[in-house]
């Protein structure tokens, strides 16, 4: 099995979150006590969250790029960035390291086109729900997304104040099966959670639309590539 690279700390909660779907999955895969190899470089997520919020793009991609190559002189053959909304970025991973990327948004469209879903709900923080580049890799896979109209603020501040320090509330679940039900009535026919800590508060159970997770999805995907 390959060594799998993750980019975390964005936050540490979601970064957790990686490290045991991907045993999990492994486990499942490979049978016994097997488990996967893996290399984390585990960040400092309030220094991105500080060049989000100034808009410091440049930056946060330098600062990613240096962690993909440190990862792949580590021994890493493929990397994954634990996080949704710094794959604004991806390209300059990317561009760093000569090993493959796996993109959190090709899992989730890869999903979502296998169950026939065509207009879908994303959730996420503002920046993943305002800003094209997750969008745009959707809608050329052929899905057509759908952001909330209302609350974004709401939702965003959610992630942040709450889900990235652990806390997960049922008045904070309850906004988001809002956000859900006035997407379904948009026509959104599946919801991704767009952020790697939503799955924390919401699941099938909760959402009146099927939910597909992108840490869940990304993990799996993780595995399989690393056992090609």
């Amino acid at each position: 099995m390959k060594t799998i690279g993750i980019i975390g700390g964005m936050s540490w909660e979601s970064s957790a979150q990686y490290y045991a779907l991907i045993n999990r999955h492994t486990a499942s895969r490979r049978g016994g006590l097997h488990s996967a190899p893996i290399i984390l470089d585990s960040l400092d997520f309030a220094a991105f969250e500080t060049l989000q919020a100034r808009g410091d793009w440049q930056r946060a991609g330098e600062l990613l790029a240096a962690s993909a190559r440190r990862l792949q002189a580590a021994g890493a053959d493929l990397l994954v960035l634990a996080t949704n909304t710094m794959h604004i970025v991806a390209e300059d991973i990317e561009s760093a390291v000569s090993i493959p990327f796996l993109h959190i948004a090709d899992p989730t469209a890869d999903a979502l086109l296998a169950d026939g879903a065509g207009t879908v709900g994303l959730l996420g923080t503002r920046f993943t729900m305002e800003m094209d580049f997750y969008k745009d890799r959707l809608r050329a896979r052929g899905l057509e997304p759908l952001v909330p109209e209302v609350d974004r603020t709401n939702l965003d501040g959610i992630i942040y104040n709450e889900l990235c320090r652990g806390i997960v509330s049922d008045a904070s679940r309850a906004v988001y099966v809002e956000a859900i039900e006035r997407l379904a009535a948009r026509g959104a026919e599946a919801i991704i959670l767009g952020c790697t800590e939503i799955g924390m508060l919401i699941s099938d159970d909760d959402s009146p639309l099927p939910v597909y997770d992108t840490t869940a999805l990304h993990a799996a995907a993780a595995v399989e590539a690393a056992l090609k």
